[in-house]
């Protein structure tokens, strides 16, 4: 079997397609989705994606992520994103994603359990608007080759190392692409639930292939339920009625227009607030308000749920909309380290497929989209690390046969043995010198 793709990257949202745009341009990289470009939750997202506004604003972003996670988070990891964050919203802005300003400054939002306004956003479709633009970068790169409607069945593997993917093409026919990695970013579970937000291609397909060989997982019962989607008798993805909504002062009644709860509490807590009320009232749903907002505020700051409640019979300027909480998010997943490898060798995992411990037991709002984008540029840079490693001992292996060509084969195993330890520690103190230039804080020194 020939090796067509030095990568292989399952799934297009922002996880995959960002560590796409982070892989050297002189790789052979595949991408595969099950739909088409456009079919990820990814380009659903509408709240926006969190950053670290300056060093003050640390100790607070760092205790609502773990509050919100029921303080089961990785320290480590919660660290590492909040870190990373402003660079990653660099890189967006580079790419070409737009966010709010307002005299050329961010616009920033809150949303709920966050304790400041620390969320940027691109008017309530910010997932599509990152997505988009990642695609537009990707789609100009002449490396990478995208498989829309093919499907992983299956891994190529041998002594615990991933060698490619086993995937159905559109006609039904199986193939085999193998590939130096395989980079995991296909989503959730949300495809295995009947009501759901996402789309119904997702249903953990990594999950299955991972219980099949030992692939380590973790926390795979932590499933976050979204308070508010869209209440509708119709089969199918439920529409999400964004956590900014709520930040942005939308209340909650029951069906005497009383308010029952605090809306800005963790995700978890409004939907199990929303159950008790629906169980009390006998009711299939509760009802949201935005009476707080102007009609023309409304439909500036949410376009989308506007128009698709509108679709629905429902003009939010003028009445509330029937909400009713749906599964959302999975925290859990394939089992990651902070570069983003799985148990398997060769084989990593970002995004919503990944669990890297950042979450805990539920999501902090607008979390999403930075944690996947930071899991998938450290995979990235450790598959690229680790493509240098190997070229260089393989460049310092033919030196050094070259210079040994007279040696007695024991006293030329002794040099090699030498040799690839010294290497190997000059590329581990390379790494965390560049660790440290990632960690070092650039914000002051970016274009507001």
């Amino acid at each position: 079997m020939e090796k067509e793709f030095d990568i292989m990257i399952v799934g297009n949202g922002v996880a995959g397609l960002f560590t796409a745009l982070h892989l050297p341009e002189n790789k052979r990289i595949a991408i595969i989705t099950k739909g088409d470009m456009e079919e990820s939750d990814s380009f659903l997202a509408q709240g926006g994606i969190c950053v670290l506004k300056n060093e003050d604003d640390y100790g607070p972003y760092y205790e609502d992520t773990m509050r919100a996670g029921h303080y089961e988070n990785d320290k480590q990891s919660v660290d590492k994103m909040i870190r990373e964050s402003q660079d990653i919203i660099r890189e967006l802005v580079d790419f070409g994603v737009e966010f709010e300003r307002q005299n050329g400054e961010f616009c920033f939002t809150r949303e709920g359990a966050h304790s400041a306004s620390r969320i940027l956003y691109h008017d309530d479709v910010t997932g599509r608007e990152i997505t988009s633009k990642l695609l537009q970068r990707v789609q100009e790169r002449e490396n990478i080759t995208i498989f829309t409607y093919t499907t992983m069945v299956d891994i190529l593997v041998k002594d615990n190392t991933c060698y490619g993917v086993v995937a159905e093409l559109p006609d039904g026919t199986m193939k085999s692409f193998l590939s130096d990695y395989t980079v995991w970013a296909c989503g959730g579970i949300g495809g295995l639930y009947e009501h759901s937000t996402n789309f119904r291609q997702l249903t953990g397909d990594a999950l299955a292939i991972s219980m099949k060989y030992g692939i380590e997982l973790e926390n795979v019962d932590y499933v976050q339920i979204h308070p508010t989607t869209l209440y509708s008798n119709r089969p199918g993805r439920r529409f999400l009625i964004s956590e900014s909504v709520r930040g942005e002062g939308a209340v909650l009644y029951d069906k005497n227009m009383e308010r029952f709860t605090d809306e800005l509490q963790p995700r978890d807590v409004v939907a199990k607030a929303i159950y008790r009320q629906m169980e009390k009232d006998k009711t299939n749903h509760v009802l949201l308000s935005l009476e707080k907002m102007s009609s023309e505020d409304i439909v500036k700051r949410f376009p989308n749920i506007y128009k698709r409640c509108l679709e629905e019979g429902y003009d939010i300027t003028k009445e509330c909309i029937p909400v009713v909480p749906a599964q959302h998010y999975f925290m859990g997943g394939v089992k990651v380290d902070l570069k983003g490898r799985t148990s398997m060798n060769r084989l990593y995992a970002a995004g919503e497929t990944a669990c890297n411990g950042v979450h805990g037991a539920n999501r902090l709002a607008s979390n999403s989209l930075l944690e996947s984008l930071v899991w998938a540029r450290a995979a990235a840079e450790d598959i690229v690390a680790d493509y240098k490693e190997v070229n260089l001992l393989q460049d310092m292996e033919e030196e050094l046969t070259s210079m040994c060509g007279m040696l007695e084969q024991n006293s030329y195993e002794d040099v090699m043995s030498t040799y690839h330890d010294n290497v190997r520690n000059r590329i581990k103190e390379d790494r965390k010198r560049r660790e440290g230039l990632k960690n070092a804080d650039l914000w002051s020194r970016s274009e507001k």
